[in-house]
C-alpha cells in the first residue's frame, strides 16, 4: 500500500532528516526512535519518510551541490523526491509551494558536478581510498550499486524447516521471494513486508541476514560436537547460523562487549531452538572469559568491528560519519582483536576474519599483517571451501561487493593454525 502524500507527512520526514544531519547517532536508530515516539504513522508512512531521509543521505553530497550552500532539510527532500526518486512537479504539489517551482525546475535542469567525489556522492578521503582499489568504471558501478536500497534478505533455519518449504509458503501469501544466487540457506525479497508478526519469523523458522553474512558461516564450516567461538558476535546473526550448523550440539560461545547487543541476542536465540550457545560479555579481548579457553576452540570466527562502508546501501549515513582517522584507529582495534582470537584457536584449528569493509586497509592488509607475525597460521583458500557448499566464488580471500554479487560488502579470510 503507497502512503498518502500529505504536507504532514512531508513534515514527519522533515522533522527525522533535521536530526539525522547532526550525525550524531546513527541514522536507523534516530528514525527507529521517531517511529516509537509517533506511532500513529503507519507501516506505508513509515516506508515513504525511511526511503525519503536514506534517499537523501545515499545522494547528500550530490544533492547539496546542486542546491547550494545551507540547503534546508525542506529543500533537500524536494530535490531527493525529484532528482533520486524521480517524483513530478505534480506528484510534489500537495507540499510544493508556488515560489519554490522555479527553484526546483532549476535544480532539475542543472548539471551534475564534474568533480567525481561529488558525482559519486563520496567524501574526498574514501573517494582517494577507493580510487586506489578499483578502476573509475568500476567505481562507477560500485557506487551506483551502494546508492540503491538493499533487497531484503532471510535465512532459513534448518533446525526447523527448509528453504524450499519457506520459500513455497512466502510465494503462497503472495510476496516476490526467490533462492538467493549463492547462498544455499537465502531467500531474497524484492518488498520489504513487515515480518516482525509473521508466523515464520515467530517460531524462529527465518531470520533476516544479508546473504554475504550468510557465507561467512559457511567458511567457518562449525561441526557437530566442536567447540567453537564468535568472537564478536553482537546482535548474533552468524551465532544462530553456526548453531544451526552445529546442529544443536557441542558449546558455541558469543562473546561481545556490548550488553545491549547481546540482550537482542536472547529474543532471536529463544526463538531459535538452540540449546548450545553460551552468551557472554566480555570487557575487551584480553577478558579473563577468553583467556580461560586458550587453545581449546575447534573454530573461532572474528566478524571485527569496522567502518561498516561495505553496508552502506542500507547505511548510508556511514559514508558521512566515519573519516580517514576513524578507520585507522579502526585497523588498530582489528590488528589487536585478531591476534587475541587467534589464542583460542587449538592447533588444526581454523580461525575467520571478517568485515563488513570495502577498504584494502581494514581486509587484506591485517590478514598479511597478522600471517606475517604468526607463522603457525596459513591461509586456506575461501573459494575451495565454499566449493565443498555448492558455491562459487573465486579467490583465496572472499571479498563479496553490492555491484559483481547483489550482496553487502563482506570480506572475509580463512586462517588455520598448523598442526
Amino acid at each position: 500500500m503507497k502512503a498518502r502524500f500529505t504536507p504532514a507527512l512531508f513534515a514527519h520526514a522533515e522533522a527525522v532528516l533535521q536530526q539525522v544531519l547532526k550525525f550524531a547517532h546513527p541514522a536507523d536508530a534516530v528514525v527507529s526512535h521517531y517511529f516509537r515516539e509517533h506511532r500513529q504513522l503507519g507501516h506505508a508512512d513509515r516506508g515513504f519518510v525511511a526511503e525519503t531521509v536514506f534517499a537523501v543521505l545515499r545522494r547528500w553530497r550530490s544533492l547539496q551541490a546542486r542546491c547550494g550552500d545551507g540547503a534546508t532539510s525542506r529543500q533537500l527532500l524536494l530535490a531527493a523526491l525529484a532528482l533520486v526518486r524521480g517524483w513530478s512537479q505534480r506528484e510534489l504539489a500537495p507540499v510544493l509551494k508556488a515560489s519554490e517551482e522555479s527553484w526546483l525546475a532549476a535544480i532539475k535542469a542543472g548539471k551534475e558536478s564534474s568533480d567525481p567525489a561529488i558525482a559519486y556522492d563520496l567524501p574526498d578521503w574514501l573517494h582517494s581510498q577507493l580510487s586506489q582499489q578499483f578502476t573509475g568504471e568500476e567505481i562507477s558501478q560500485l557506487t551506483r550499486a551502494l546508492n540503491q536500497p538493499a533487497p531484503l534478505d532471510l535465512r532459513v533455519n534448518t533446525l526447523k524447516t527448509t528453504r524450499e518449504a519457506v520459500l513455497a509458503q512466502l510465494q503462497s501469501e503472495g510476496m516476490t521471494a526467490e533462492v538467493t544466487p549463492y547462498s544455499p540457506l537465502g531467500i531474497r525479497l524484492r518488498d520489504k513486508p513487515a515480518l516482525a508478526k509473521h508466523p515464520l519469523f515467530l517460531d524462529g523458522s527465518i531470520e533476516v541476514q544479508d546473504e554475504g553474512s550468510q557465507l561467512l558461516g559457511l567458511l567457518l564450516e562449525a561441526k557437530r560436537g566442536e567447540m567453537v567461538v564468535d568472537f564478536c558476535a553482537g546482535a548474533g546473526g552468524k551465532t544462530l547460523l553456526i548453531g544451526a550448523m552445529m546442529r544443536n550440539t557441542g558449546r558455541l560461545y558469543a562473546f561481545d562487549v556490548s550488553e545491549k547487543r547481546l540482550a537482542n541476542l536472547k529474543p532471536r536465540l529463544a526463538r531459535s531452538g538452540l540449546s548450545n550457545v553460551h552468551p557472554g560479555r566480555i570487557e575487551h579481548e584480553r577478558d579473563l572469559k577468553v583467556k580461560r579457553l586458550a587453545g581449546k576452540a575447534d573454530r573461532v570466527i572474528v566478524d571485527a568491528p569496522c567502518s561498516g562502508l561495505g553496508t552502506l546501501r542500507r547505511n548510508p549515513d556511514l559514508k558521512w560519519r566515519q573519516t580517514e582517522a576513524s578507520v585507522g584507529e579502526l585497523t588498530t582495534m582489528q590488528a589487536n582483536i585478531l591476534a587475541a582470537a587467534a589464542t583460542l584457536v587449538k592447533p588444526g584449528g581454523r580461525l575467520v576474519y571478517a568485515t563488513c569493509s570495502l577498504l584494502t586497509a581494514e581486509n587484506k592488509s591485517v590478514v598479511e599483517a597478522f600471517l606475517a607475525a604468526h607463522p603457525q597460521f596459513a591461509l586456506r583458500p575461501a573459494s575451495d571451501i565454499l566449493a565443498r557448499h555448492g558455491v562459487t566464488l573465486g579467490g583465496d580471500m572472499l571479498q563479496l561487493l553490492p555491484h559483481r554479487h547483489n550482496t553487502d560488502g563482506f570480506f572475509a579470510a580463512v586462517l588455520e593454525r598448523l598442526p
